[in-house]
């Protein structure tokens, strides 16, 4: 763990000094990034920096968690504040929404060009052999992560409408992005580039520790953390045979597993998941300080409440969900806070009694959604009971009772029961609205009004600065 804070000492540092090298476009900034990009610990350096900016809060550190992307999945409300009652009611175009979206927009692209200077560089650039090939495999995996969540949210779901608009896909260290193209064309990207990805970084466990770098692979663009995006990709498409066969691929192959019922309390409070985790981002500081003051205050007008009905999504007749303890708690006042994600010992001031293999940040692929992922393949197959085991299997590993009506149910009850799963399981992750949207589902808001899909809720509007900007 030592390792790990100098390593995220030096890419805060890397941030913040991002207009003087490696960020630097200018004459003078192309020199300083191609030295940085000289050697291999230079290249490190730029990935490291890399990654810690997805922690900031136009990205995962926010937004993309646990803040907008799941209010619209309408999991927390904010009473009197104006750009959550915005986005609770998917008006797109109120100011602070607005800017919001363009930030994200805006950042995205930025990460994905720091990820594009990487792939640029003399050292990594078509580089087949270790450590090189094992920098541009992250780097591919991770332009095309990011790309996947942009046209997530930017674009229309490719099943509903083969023919739409996508987004600019970026290969370039540029401050320019390149042209749109059409949302299936951007699949094809994105899919080239995991599975140049999933080839350089097939071996990588040949080479566990041997660099710094090599070391706690959780929170780098593994190789699972790419088959698991490749499920989520050719799920997103329709192709539910690939989505099955990456999904297993990563349950049978990634050495994890699902935790025991006992261990969910605390088990992704501010930390990777003891067991869970493919992939996340480390956070010491920054992401605690943004959930601290959303979730864990009770501030006026600010802070994120959960919906009044909650506990309805997990309290069942089959048994006691630990979930529902686990995620949130009742402060003294008799407020309802949400703390699955809150880091519990910077709460208490007992950071010395964190256990040693913790490792601090935020989670962005984990393993029960790869169960999920084969749950709903295996159901569109026509096999039904298999669909249930699969669903069972996480289930039961948080506390909930085998059913044993499975043969009475439907194909459409039992997506139906998997999508209740994925609600529960994913909040604070960000993940439902994904999900709600492949579906074209009707959204059921706080106040129990259904809201029928459409382009208007499901696709975010491309923020106007990028036509002004090209203009």
């Amino acid at each position: 763990m030592k390792i790990l804070r100098i390593i995220y000492v030096w890419s805060a540092l890397l941030m913040l000094s991002a207009c003087e090298n490696f960020l630097d476009i200018t004459p003078e900034g192309q020199v300083k990034r191609k030295e940085l990009l000289s050697s291999a610990n230079g290249i490190e350096d730029a990935m490291y920096g890399a990654y810690a900016q997805l922690r900031g809060q136009n990205l995962y550190g926010r937004e993309m968690s646990y803040s907008a992307l799941d209010v619209m999945a309408q999991y927390f409300n904010s009473y009197g504040n104006y750009k959550v009652e915005n986005l609770l009611k998917y008006n797109y175009t109120y100011s602070s929404v607005e800017t919001l979206f363009q930030n994200l927009w805006t950042s995205m692209y930025s990460n994905i060009s720091n990820i594009n200077s990487v792939l640029q560089s003399e050292l990594v650039s078509g580089a087949t052999e270790y450590p090189y090939k094992i920098y541009r495999g992250e780097a591919l995996g991770l332009r095309a992560f990011m790309h996947f969540d942009l046209l997530r949210l930017f674009s229309e779901q490719i099943t509903l409408n083969p023919e739409a608009e996508g987004i600019p896909y970026a290969t370039t260290f540029s401050l320019v992005t390149p042209e749109f193209s059409k949302a299936s064309k951007i699949y094809e990207f994105i899919l080239a580039d995991l599975l140049k990805a999933e080839e350089l970084l097939a071996d990588e466990a040949v080479y566990a520790n041997n660099r710094d770098f090599m070391t706690l692979r959780q929170i780098h663009f593994n190789i699972h953390a790419v088959r698991a995006t490749l499920a989520r990709v050719y799920l997103t498409m329709g192709d539910y045979e690939k989505a099955e066969e990456y999904a297993r691929r990563v349950i049978d192959e990634s050495g994890l597993s699902l935790l025991r019922k006992i261990e969910i309390s605390g088990d992704v409070a501010g930390c990777l998941s003891r067991k869970e985790t493919i992939f996340g981002i480390y956070s010491t500081t920054e992401f605690y300080s943004n959930v601290y003051n959303d979730l864990w205050l009770s501030t006026s007008f600010y802070s994120l409440d959960p919906r009044k009905d909650y506990a309805t999504f997990y309290e069942t007749a089959e048994g006691n969900d630990y979930r529902l303890g686990a995620y949130f708690t009742t402060q003294p006042s008799g407020a309802i806070r949400f703390t699955k994600i809150l880091d519990k010992y910077k709460v208490d001031g007992n950071e010395a009694k964190r256990p040693e293999n913790t490792i601090q940040g935020l989670n962005l692929i984990r393993l029960p959604e790869m169960y999920y992922i084969v749950a709903e393949c295996r159901n569109r197959a026509g096999n039904p009971e298999e669909a249930a085991g699969m669903l069972d299997r996480v289930r039961e590993s948080r506390g909930i009772e085998v059913r044993t009506d499975w043969e009475q149910m439907t194909t459409e009850m039992i997506q139906e029961a998997i999508s209740a799963e994925r609600y529960k399981e994913f909040i604070g992750e960000g993940q439902s609205f994904y999900h709600m949207k492949r579906l074209n589902q009707t959204i059921i808001n706080q106040e129990g009004e259904r809201i029928a899909p459409s382009r208007n809720i499901y696709v975010i509007p491309i923020p106007e600065i990028e036509y002004e900007y090209r203009n």
